[in-house]
């Protein structure tokens, strides 16, 4: 969790490999942040839009279709598929608060031990099994089994690779 430092300096995060980040040094553009251990970490705030993982019609559908219980986040957004990431990858991930830090212009944080692609994948992966749950609570076996059907033939890491290059997501897009 974050720690105070000396006044000015902003709070810090500890990172899943061990090493700090002050929350000042994660501006909303960044996707990932080059670790002092070597590594890539994902990087991910509650001001980007959860179509940075995923089509915007599947967004809306999710929207429709899942409940909210959160006076302060009324409908589906990132929040939410980073709470399913953060369920599913508990070590892997840290969340942190920044409300009390107006300077850094989010308040919300998630880093994980992964980079950017490979949390791209866990979320169209959790999203997948998500509606898969939801698909076999219908009453509908043709549905489930025409879903199952089409999620053998799917390709995530195909997908990914091609949402993101429609998205442009290497490209100084904050929000992609």
């Amino acid at each position: 969790m974050s720690d105070p430092r000396v006044p000015g300096e902003g709070s810090v995060i500890e990172l899943p490999c061990g090493e700090t980040v002050r929350f000042g040094d994660l501006d909303l553009g960044m996707r990932e942040y080059q670790c002092d251990c070597g590594d890539a970490h994902a990087v991910v705030m509650d001001v980007h839009p959860p179509e940075r993982f995923l089509p915007d019609f599947l967004v809306e559908v999710l929207r429709e279709a899942i409940d909210t219980t959160s006076e302060e986040m009324r409908e589906f957004g990132t929040p939410h598929l980073m709470g399913i990431v953060l369920e599913e990858f508990p070590e892997a991930v840290v969340a942190e608060d920044a409300s009390e830090d107006a300077d850094v212009g989010y308040a919300l944080v998630w880093v994980a031990d992964f980079d950017a692609r490979r949390l791209h994948e866990v979320v169209v992966e959790l999203v997948i099994e998500l509606m898969e749950h939801a698909v076999s609570h219908g009453e509908d076996e043709g549905a489930l089994r025409e879903f199952e059907g089409m999620m053998h033939e799917f390709d995530v890491s195909a997908f990914v690779d091609q949402y993101r290059d429609e998205r442009d997501l290497d490209a100084e897009d904050p929000y992609a």
